[in-house]
Protein backbone atom coordinates (compact mmCIF):
# COMPACT_ATOMS: atom_id res chain seq x y z
CA UNK A 1 0.00 0.00 0.00
CA UNK A 2 1.44 3.36 -1.01
CA UNK A 3 0.75 6.06 1.57
CA UNK A 4 1.07 8.82 -1.00
CA UNK A 5 -1.81 7.40 -3.06
CA UNK A 6 -4.32 7.53 -0.19
CA UNK A 7 -6.84 10.34 0.22
CA UNK A 8 -6.16 12.50 3.27
CA UNK A 9 -9.27 11.26 5.09
CA UNK A 10 -8.03 7.66 4.88
CA UNK A 11 -4.54 8.69 5.93
CA UNK A 12 -5.84 10.42 9.06
CA UNK A 13 -7.87 7.30 10.01
CA UNK A 14 -4.78 5.08 9.90
CA UNK A 15 -3.58 3.46 13.13
CA UNK A 16 -0.87 5.48 14.83
CA UNK A 17 1.99 3.04 14.06
CA UNK A 18 1.37 3.32 10.31
CA UNK A 19 1.36 7.11 10.46
CA UNK A 20 4.56 7.06 12.51
CA UNK A 21 6.35 5.00 9.84
CA UNK A 22 5.35 7.57 7.24
CA UNK A 23 6.47 10.43 9.50
CA UNK A 24 9.83 8.80 10.14
CA UNK A 25 10.36 8.26 6.45
CA UNK A 26 9.96 11.98 5.86
CA UNK A 27 12.16 12.84 8.82
CA UNK A 28 15.05 10.91 7.24
CA UNK A 29 15.17 13.21 4.18
CA UNK A 30 18.56 14.95 4.15
CA UNK A 31 19.89 18.12 2.59
CA UNK A 32 22.89 17.50 0.34
CA UNK A 33 23.78 21.21 0.28
CA UNK A 34 22.68 23.94 2.69
CA UNK A 35 23.77 27.51 1.94
CA UNK A 36 23.01 29.90 4.81
CA UNK A 37 22.97 33.63 4.09
CA UNK A 38 23.67 35.45 7.34
CA UNK A 39 24.22 39.08 8.23
CA UNK A 40 22.79 41.86 10.34
CA UNK A 41 19.45 43.52 9.66
CA UNK A 42 19.68 45.54 6.46
CA UNK A 43 22.60 43.55 5.05
CA UNK A 44 20.40 42.28 2.21
CA UNK A 45 19.85 38.65 3.16
CA UNK A 46 16.35 38.37 1.72
CA UNK A 47 17.23 40.27 -1.46
CA UNK A 48 20.32 38.15 -2.13
CA UNK A 49 18.33 35.00 -1.32
CA UNK A 50 15.74 35.91 -3.95
CA UNK A 51 18.32 36.80 -6.60
CA UNK A 52 20.37 33.65 -5.95
CA UNK A 53 17.20 31.58 -6.35
CA UNK A 54 16.49 33.29 -9.68
CA UNK A 55 20.04 32.60 -10.90
CA UNK A 56 19.70 28.92 -10.01
CA UNK A 57 16.27 28.70 -11.63
CA UNK A 58 17.55 30.16 -14.91
CA UNK A 59 20.22 27.47 -14.91
CA UNK A 60 17.64 24.77 -14.09
CA UNK A 61 19.34 23.91 -10.80
CA UNK A 62 16.63 22.51 -8.53
CA UNK A 63 16.55 23.96 -5.04
CA UNK A 64 14.37 25.49 -2.35
CA UNK A 65 14.79 28.92 -0.79
CA UNK A 66 13.47 29.93 2.63
CA UNK A 67 13.62 33.18 4.56
CA UNK A 68 13.67 31.62 8.01
CA UNK A 69 12.38 34.71 9.81
CA UNK A 70 9.11 34.32 7.91
CA UNK A 71 8.56 30.99 9.68
CA UNK A 72 8.87 32.63 13.10
CA UNK A 73 6.78 35.78 12.79
CA UNK A 74 4.51 35.20 15.76
CA UNK A 75 3.81 36.42 19.29
CA UNK A 76 3.83 33.36 21.53
CA UNK A 77 3.01 32.61 25.16
CA UNK A 78 5.98 32.99 27.51
CA UNK A 79 6.15 29.22 27.90
CA UNK A 80 7.02 28.70 24.21
CA UNK A 81 10.41 29.63 22.79
CA UNK A 82 10.19 31.51 19.47
CA UNK A 83 13.20 29.82 17.88
CA UNK A 84 12.11 26.35 18.93
CA UNK A 85 8.83 26.69 17.04
CA UNK A 86 10.55 28.37 14.09
CA UNK A 87 12.90 25.41 13.62
CA UNK A 88 10.04 22.97 13.95
CA UNK A 89 8.37 24.90 11.14
CA UNK A 90 11.56 24.72 9.09
CA UNK A 91 11.69 20.97 9.54
CA UNK A 92 8.11 20.60 8.37
CA UNK A 93 8.60 22.83 5.32
CA UNK A 94 11.82 21.05 4.36
CA UNK A 95 10.11 17.65 4.62
CA UNK A 96 7.59 18.83 2.02
CA UNK A 97 10.35 19.97 -0.33
CA UNK A 98 12.39 16.83 0.22
CA UNK A 99 9.36 14.67 -0.53
CA UNK A 100 9.39 15.93 -4.12
CA UNK A 101 13.10 15.29 -4.53
CA UNK A 102 14.79 18.58 -3.60
CA UNK A 103 18.19 18.28 -1.91
CA UNK A 104 19.57 21.86 -2.07
CA UNK A 105 18.43 24.59 0.28
CA UNK A 106 19.14 28.33 0.34
CA UNK A 107 18.36 29.80 3.75
CA UNK A 108 18.40 33.41 4.95
CA UNK A 109 18.89 33.87 8.68
CA UNK A 110 21.15 35.82 11.06
CA UNK A 111 22.80 32.87 12.83
CA UNK A 112 23.94 34.30 16.17
CA UNK A 113 25.84 31.36 17.67
CA UNK A 114 27.00 27.80 17.07
CA UNK A 115 24.08 26.32 18.99
CA UNK A 116 21.64 27.91 16.56
CA UNK A 117 23.71 26.70 13.63
CA UNK A 118 23.40 23.14 14.92
CA UNK A 119 19.64 23.51 15.33
CA UNK A 120 19.44 24.70 11.75
CA UNK A 121 21.60 21.83 10.51
CA UNK A 122 19.57 19.26 12.43
CA UNK A 123 16.22 20.63 11.23
CA UNK A 124 17.08 19.80 7.61
CA UNK A 125 19.58 16.96 8.22
CA UNK A 126 22.25 18.91 6.37
CA UNK A 127 25.44 17.05 5.49
CA UNK A 128 27.19 19.97 3.76
CA UNK A 129 26.75 23.49 5.15
CA UNK A 130 28.26 26.71 3.79
CA UNK A 131 27.69 30.07 5.49
CA UNK A 132 27.96 33.38 3.63
CA UNK A 133 28.09 36.54 5.74
CA UNK A 134 26.77 39.64 4.01
CA UNK A 135 28.23 42.94 5.16
CA UNK A 136 27.68 46.65 4.62
CA UNK A 137 28.44 49.77 6.62
CA UNK A 138 26.38 50.27 9.77
CA UNK A 139 24.92 53.47 8.32
CA UNK A 140 23.88 51.77 5.09
CA UNK A 141 22.21 48.93 6.98
CA UNK A 142 20.46 51.34 9.34
CA UNK A 143 19.22 53.44 6.41
CA UNK A 144 17.86 50.33 4.70
CA UNK A 145 16.04 49.21 7.84
CA UNK A 146 14.64 52.68 8.48
CA UNK A 147 13.28 52.94 4.94
CA UNK A 148 11.55 49.54 5.03
CA UNK A 149 10.33 49.45 8.66
CA UNK A 150 7.81 52.27 8.87
CA UNK A 151 5.75 51.11 11.82
CA UNK A 152 5.70 50.96 15.60
CA UNK A 153 9.05 49.21 16.14
CA UNK A 154 11.10 51.17 13.63
CA UNK A 155 13.40 52.66 16.28
CA UNK A 156 14.04 49.26 17.89
CA UNK A 157 14.86 47.67 14.56
CA UNK A 158 17.29 50.43 13.60
CA UNK A 159 19.03 50.15 16.97
CA UNK A 160 19.24 46.38 16.57
CA UNK A 161 21.43 46.71 13.45
CA UNK A 162 24.66 47.57 15.27
CA UNK A 163 23.93 45.20 18.15
CA UNK A 164 23.31 42.23 15.87
CA UNK A 165 26.32 43.09 13.72
CA UNK A 166 28.53 42.93 16.83
CA UNK A 167 27.04 39.57 17.83
CA UNK A 168 27.77 38.14 14.39
CA UNK A 169 31.32 39.54 14.47
CA UNK A 170 31.96 37.69 17.73
CA UNK A 171 30.33 34.46 16.54
CA UNK A 172 32.83 33.92 13.68
CA UNK A 173 30.52 31.52 11.85
CA UNK A 174 30.88 32.60 8.23
CA UNK A 175 32.88 30.52 5.75
CA UNK A 176 33.29 33.70 3.72
CA UNK A 177 31.90 37.22 3.66
CA UNK A 178 30.70 39.44 0.84
CA UNK A 179 30.27 43.20 0.74
CA UNK A 180 26.70 43.97 -0.28
CA UNK A 181 26.96 47.69 -0.87
CA UNK A 182 27.44 49.84 -3.98
CA UNK A 183 27.39 46.85 -6.34
CA UNK A 184 24.67 45.10 -8.38
CA UNK A 185 22.72 42.53 -6.40
CA UNK A 186 23.16 40.03 -9.24
CA UNK A 187 26.95 40.25 -8.83
CA UNK A 188 26.69 39.63 -5.10
CA UNK A 189 24.38 36.62 -5.49
CA UNK A 190 26.44 35.14 -8.33
CA UNK A 191 29.71 35.47 -6.41
CA UNK A 192 28.11 33.85 -3.38
CA UNK A 193 26.92 30.85 -5.39
CA UNK A 194 30.31 30.43 -7.04
CA UNK A 195 32.24 30.63 -3.77
CA UNK A 196 29.80 28.20 -2.14
CA UNK A 197 30.39 25.70 -4.95
CA UNK A 198 26.84 25.84 -6.27
CA UNK A 199 27.89 27.17 -9.71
Amino acid sequence: MRLSSLPIQAFLRMPAPVMMVHKNKLAMASTDALLIITGSMGSGKTTVLSEASDILSVRNIRHASIDLDALGTVHLPDSVEDNQLMYRNLRSVWENYAQVGLRRLLLARAIEDRAELERCREAVSASNVVICRLTASIKTMQDRVQSRELGTLQGSYVARVAELNSILDNAHLGDFSLLNENRPITDVAHEMLVRAGWL
